[in-house]
């Protein structure tokens, strides 16, 4: 665990750097182009993997380069050139096919073309270090980047990889692939759906990858191609505005995000967009507001227990946890997170740096339309995500979970499956199914039809066979309700979970079994530092669970509130409230839930003055 004073200044954020990856020198092959940092597995190999950790360091050295001989501090110039030393040869031991730790050649869907582009972008903040290369050096770096023009890769953010090793041949003058560029340029239009909002492959799946892939490469290549490129440059400029103005809802003031989606271990890659957006320059956010972010974000993490005992950031998010991992998660897959560190690219008399931290103004709930989102934001620094139709193709591990939930949090995060019964599937805010005594529940895995209203979200799936669902959320935060029609085929059984709460406080004392409340058609946690309830208004059986350790992304051992229903085939309607809050109102709050009624085809919701009617 790392704690530096601050991050508010340019000196403390370069510090905060080189502490981070101060560790990892000894780590480094004797040839500088490999860091291996453990023996756990992914799917492209250790040789990858080990290159991987070595590149995903440049993204924040880079930046740090180019800017190291205006620091009066000794200390930060010293290490910034030993660092320096060590990447140079690094990367002409790693692209010399001769050499033993030669990295190897780039074939299609190659994970090294991703781990390309760190280089590229260094090279293009320090164009000096390029020429510092021996020509022979030079010529082998070429050769071994130009291979990625001759590969196929992925149709998503992966087409910006080559986009930008060609915008930097362009800018050292070298050979570069007009056709390529062409191409992968239409790929990235045709991946814009509007509203600053692109989808990753596929068309139902707008994660952080839109602002730490899409944007942050799009904002990189704007800054370098304003002249050469003014049309496009202008086109990604605007859409990054327009994008900002709903991203910032996924944060709040306190720096902390919504866990939500994959690639979560890459932690504070999440502020990385506002990095890129002070680096380029913009109209939309107050410098105040993004080095607020930024800080406030590096702040909570620094805090947290990331780090090994040798000081090496571990695959997990709050804590170390593979279990939530993906399967391209490697050793060194987390320090792609120094994408945040992209400001230190900016000189010292740069606005950014003389800017006071300020606070963002955001409404209380949003509809965030394109990523068919309600976004609320409470005064005790809580943000909820509302969402519906999110879906994820291909098993990168735990995708259901990780985009298929009613609600994520900054405050209670999410839960992930260790297997399919209720402690080990940690089902939280979701209903999972199971056919009758099987003992084998699921949760939603892509749906039929989806609806985001201003005020409610609908949702229709096959959650198993026979099984037609359509579930309605209708945000109160911290209170929602929850409205389920299910049509069985044969009779099951099925769960309604509530938010995880951490089984212990921070000095390590448990709960009590007398803070469980369970019964007919309810059960809560009223815990020292939270509560979480479920109320069920048609009936059931409460009942509150310690889930499976390390299911839950933010607290390694938690409870969870449920009521479970067993359904006869036909057709159902289930009513729920479901309550989640830390803040110290909640007991205040506890006591106010949402009035619902329902008479024929309408659902009547009123909560705080607001009266919410669905057909």
């Amino acid at each position: 665990m790392i704690k530096p004073a601050n991050f508010n200044t340019r000196v403390e954020m370069a510090s905060s750097l080189l502490s981070l990856i101060r560790p990892l020198k000894q780590h480094l092959s004797s040839g500088r182009g490999f860091l291996n940092l453990s023996q756990t597995g992914v799917h492209y190999g250790s040789r990858a993997a080990r290159m991987e950790g070595f590149a995903r360091i440049l993204w924040g050295l880079g930046p740090l380069f180019s800017q190291s001989s205006s620091y009066e501090e000794k200390k930060i110039q010293n290490e910034a050139a030993e660092w320096k030393a060590i990447v140079l040869e690094g990367i002409a031991t790693g692209t010399d096919p001769e050499h033993e730790e030669y990295w190897g050649d780039m074939a299609d869907f190659d994970q090294r073309i991703v781990e390309a582009t760190a280089l590229v972008v260094m090279f293009c903040l320090n164009k000096e270090m390029w020429q510092e290369l021996p020509e022979a050096v030079r010529s082998h770096v070429y050769q071994w980047l130009n291979q990625m023009n001759h590969c196929e890769m992925p149709r998503n953010n992966w087409r910006f990889f080559r986009i930008l090793t060609n915008m930097t041949f362009r800018l050292l003058n070298l050979p570069y692939s007009k056709e390529r560029v062409k191409e992968d340029k239409e790929l990235i239009e045709n991946s814009y759906v509007g509203g600053g909002w692109y989808v990753d492959g596929g068309s139902d799946k707008m994660d952080y990858y839109i602002a730490f892939a899409f944007h942050f490469y799009g904002q990189i290549y704007a800054s370098f191609m304003k002249e050469l490129d003014p049309v496009w440059s202008a086109t990604l400029m605007e859409r990054r505005e327009v994008f900002s103005r709903d991203f910032i809802y996924m944060f709040n003031n306190d720096g902390t995000s919504v866990p939500f989606g994959r690639s979560l271990t890459y932690r504070f890659a999440h502020v990385s967009f506002f990095s890129a957006f002070a680096f380029l320059g913009g109209r939309s956010l107050d410098y105040g507001v993004i080095k607020n972010l930024i800080c406030g974000n590096l702040k909570k993490w620094f805090e947290l227990p990331i780090m090994d005992h040798a000081g090496v950031m571990t695959v997990g998010y709050q804590y170390p946890n593979l279990i939530m991992s993906e399967h391209y998660n490697g050793c060194g897959s987390p320090y792609w997170a120094l994408k945040a560190f992209l400001v230190l690219a900016l000189p010292e008399d740069h606005e950014f740096w003389r800017a006071k931290p300020k606070t963002f103004t955001y409404e209380k709930q949003k509809k965030l339309s394109i990523p068919h989102m309600i976004i609320t934001h409470d005064q005790d620094e809580t943000v909820m995500a509302y969402v519906a139709g999110q879906h994820c193709p291909g098993n990168h591990g735990h995708v259901s979970e990780k985009y298929e939930k009613f609600v994520y949090s900054n405050r209670f995060g999410f839960s992930i499956s260790r297997g399919y019964e209720l402690n080990d599937g940690a089902f939280d805010n979701t209903i999972a199914f199971s056919h009758s005594g099987e003992n084998r529940y699921t949760m939603m895995n892509g749906c039929l039809s989806y609806v985001t209203e201003e005020d409610f979200l609908r949702v229709t799936y096959h959650p198993i066979n026979g099984v037609t669902a359509e579930s309605i959320i209708v945000p109160c935060s911290p209170w929602h309700v929850r409205i389920h029609r299910i049509v069985c085929e044969q009779d099951i059984d099925v769960s309604e979970g509530g938010f995880c709460l951490p089984a212990e406080d921070e000095s390590g004392k448990r709960y009590e079994k007398s803070q469980l409340n369970q019964g007919a058609g309810r059960a809560a946690a009223v815990l020292p530092w939270g509560i979480s309830g479920v109320v069920s208004l048609t009936g059931g059986d409460g009942e509150v669970l310690q889930c499976f350790p390390n299911t839950n992304l933010l607290y390694p051992l938690t409870v969870m509130p449920l009521v479970k229903h067993h359904l006869k085939k036909g057709s159902h309607i289930l009513v729920s409230c479901v309550f989640g809050d830390m803040s110290e109102d909640r007991e205040l709050r506890w006591n106010q839930m949402p009035k619902v009624s329902w008479q024929e085809a309408i659902v009547t919701v009123e909560w705080n003055g607001k009266v919410t009617k669905i057909v």
